[in-house]
C-alpha cells in the first residue's frame, strides 16, 4: 500500500499567515496568525501586512509541523498560494516556499487561492463531499464568483463581479455605520435582531450571471447620509434594522444569481466557499433554498471559510497526484486568473 503524501502548505495572500500539514486528504494541523494592527486603519494596509508575514511565517510553520507530529524530513512537497492577493504578502509565502523546497529537496506546488477555497470541501472529516459537476458560490472580500466544477482540476467561472465584491460591500457598509473592521461579522451580529425589510436600497440590473455591488454601496451611503441630515442619531437609533436590511440586500443578490445559474446549467449540487460563506444569513437562506427545491448543499466548516493553509494543502494534494509541480522561476501574481 502506497503511503499518502504529506504536504506542508503556506497561505499568505492577505493579512493572515497560515501553515498547514496534510496527509492524504486529512488535515494534521492548521495554524493561523492574524494581524490585529489593521483594525486601527479600518482595512488591510499592504506594507504592514507583508512585514507581519515576514515576522510570522517561521513561527507559524514551526508550530504547524510540531502540532502535526511530523518531521521536516517526512514532507513530500510544499504548496503555497501563487495568487490572487496582495503582491507583497504573496512574495513572503512564495519566497519561503522556494527556499524550503530547495533546502529539503522536495517539489513545490503553486496554488490558486480561489480554487483552494472551493477544494476545501474535499478535506476528509467524515462528511459527504460534493459530487461532480457542482456549482460553487465563491464569495470573499475581493471576489464574488459562481464556478462550475467538473473535477478537481477542471473549473470554469460562469459568473463574476464586474466591479466590487460582496465582502467589500459588507466592509464598506460597516465603515459607513461606524463599525470596526472587519465589518462583515459585525453586520451579521447586529442584523440578527433587525428587520430585513426596514430599509430598501438600489438593486443592480446586471444581465446573466455577473454581479455588481458598486451601485448598492452608493445607494446605502446616500440613504444613510440623507437620513443623518434629518436626524444625527439615525444610525444609533436604527443600527440593527440597517444591518439587517443591508445584509438582506447583499445576500438576496447572491442567492438570486445562484438560482439563475442552477436553471441555466441544470446542476443541483451546490457549495459555498470564501470568507463571506461564514455569514449566518447567507447560510440560512441557502439551506432554505436547498430544502424547498430539493438541491444538495455543501457548507464548509467556519475555519475553512476565511483564509487558511488547509485549503491550500488540499488543492496542493490534488496537484501532487497530477504531478503538477512548480519550479524556482515561479512568480506570484496579484491578479492570477482562474
Amino acid at each position: 500500500m502506497t503511503k499518502e503524501p504529506i504536504i506542508l502548505a503556506i497561505e499568505s495572500s492577505c493579512d493572515d499567515t497560515s501553515a498547514a500539514i496534510l496527509q492524504g486528504q486529512k488535515i494534521l494541523s492548521n495554524i493561523i496568525a492574524d494581524q490585529q494592527i489593521h483594525k486601527f486603519y479600518g482595512g488591510v494596509v499592504p506594507e504592514l501586512a507583508s512585514r507581519a508575514h515576514q515576522q510570522n511565517i517561521i513561527p507559524v510553520v514551526d508550530a504547524a509541523i510540531k502540532k502535526a507530529n511530523v518531521k521536516k524530513e517526512d514532507l513530500s512537497a510544499i504548496a503555497f498560494t501563487k495568487g490572487p492577493g496582495l503582491l507583497g504578502s504573496l512574495l513572503v509565502g512564495s519566497s519561503f516556499s522556494k527556499s524550503f523546497a530547495l533546502g529539503m529537496n522536495i517539489p513545490m506546488i503553486a496554488v490558486n487561492h480561489m480554487q483552494g477555497h472551493i477544494l476545501s470541501h474535499f478535506i476528509d472529516e467524515g462528511k459527504p463531499m460534493p459530487k461532480f459537476p457542482f456549482l460553487c458560490l465563491t464569495v470573499s472580500g475581493g471576489h464574488t464568483q459562481i464556478v462550475r466544477i467538473e473535477s478537481t482540476s477542471n473549473m470554469q467561472v460562469i459568473g463574476t463581479t464586474i466591479d466590487d465584491a460582496a465582502g467589500e460591500a459588507f466592509d464598506k457598509s460597516a465603515k459607513i455605520l461606524g463599525l470596526p473592521y472587519p465589518g462583515g461579522p459585525e453586520i451579521d451580529k447586529y442584523a440578527k435582531k433587525g428587520n430585513i425589510h426596514a430599509f430598501e436600497f438600489g438593486k443592480p440590473k446586471i444581465k446573466k450571471l455577473d454581479f455588481s455591488f458598486s451601485g448598492l454601496k452608493t445607494s446605502i451611503l446616500y440613504k444613510i447620509q440623507n437620513n443623518l441630515q434629518k436626524n444625527p442619531k439615525f444610525i444609533e437609533e436604527n443600527l440593527e434594522d440597517l444591518c439587517a436590511s443591508i445584509q438582506h440586500s447583499i445576500v438576496n443578490i447572491l442567492v438570486n444569481k445562484l438560482e439563475m445559474a442552477i436553471k441555466i446549467t441544470g446542476i443541483e449540487q451546490l457549495a459555498i466557499a470564501g470568507g463571506v460563506s461564514a455569514n449566518s444569513y447567507l447560510r440560512s437562506e441557502l439551506v432554505k433554498l436547498a430544502k424547498e427545491k430539493g438541491y444538495q448543499l455543501y457548507i464548509p466548516k467556519f475555519e475553512y471559510c476565511t483564509d487558511n493553509a488547509a485549503m491550500i494543502a488540499i488543492a496542493g494534494y490534488f496537484k501532487y497526484l497530477d504531478n503538477d509541480f512548480a519550479n524556482q522561476c515561479e512568480t506570484p501574481s496579484a491578479r492570477l486568473s482562474f
